[in-house]
């Protein structure tokens, strides 16, 4: 695993972390569930690796939940047999808004609702069947829907079921690995992943 200086880290400020999707949209397994980040973390942003902070849990929970099969290392970035692994059981990853940051509360609330117009847009392109988000105060400000609660969403998204779920950040110290893998559990089900 490489290790950055702060200095490392803090020149990835703004950087642009590309969505985990299949390389010909149509040719590759459809999207069955599309994962939702806020933004890319400066860690993400140094390995261009979705959720790549070593203290993030995104793929523990995944592969607890039975959502993926084999243990995911993304933090020194991730190889091109973890991405194919993902893209063939039909999941993506995308974030609200693509510039990162140190803390997601660096984020204005206008980036947010845009992150929210751009997310319905990636979704009309890739008809996922399902889209969850990780993330209920970031959910509520980029849809204006302010007593949003985690959990299946009444209104679909283009089209698509809608999932709010907890983040898998370090930061969000409540949650737990298998507390993460029970809720992530419920939109793969919906998608059929598991």
């Amino acid at each position: 695993m490489p290790t950055f200086t702060r200095a490392e880290l803090d020149s990835y400020r703004d950087a642009v972390v590309p969505d985990l999707v299949g390389d010909q949209p149509g040719t590759d397994p459809p999207v069955r569930l599309l994962f939702v980040g806020i933004n890319p973390g400066l860690w993400t942003a140094a390995t261009q690796t979705h959720f790549a902070h070593p203290g993030n849990r995104f793929y523990p929970a995944l592969l607890r939940a039975g959502i993926i099969d084999r243990p995911v290392d993304p933090a020194a970035g991730m190889g091109e047999t973890d991405r194919r692994h993902l893209i063939d059981r039909g999941i993506a990853i995308t974030n609200l808004v693509p510039r990162a940051t140190a803390r997601a509360d660096e984020l204005s609330a206008d980036e947010l609702r845009e992150g929210g117009e751009r997310l319905r847009s990636t979704v009309r392109r890739l008809a996922p069947a399902v889209v969850a988000v990780a993330g209920i105060t970031a959910y509520r400000s980029a849809f204006g829907v302010r007593r949003a609660r985690t959990g299946r969403q009444p209104e679909p998204l283009e089209g698509a079921e809608l999932w709010v779920v907890p983040n898998p950040s370090g930061l969000n110290a409540h949650e737990t690995i298998a507390s993460l893998a029970t809720a992530y559990a419920e939109p793969a089900r919906a998608a059929g992943v598991i």
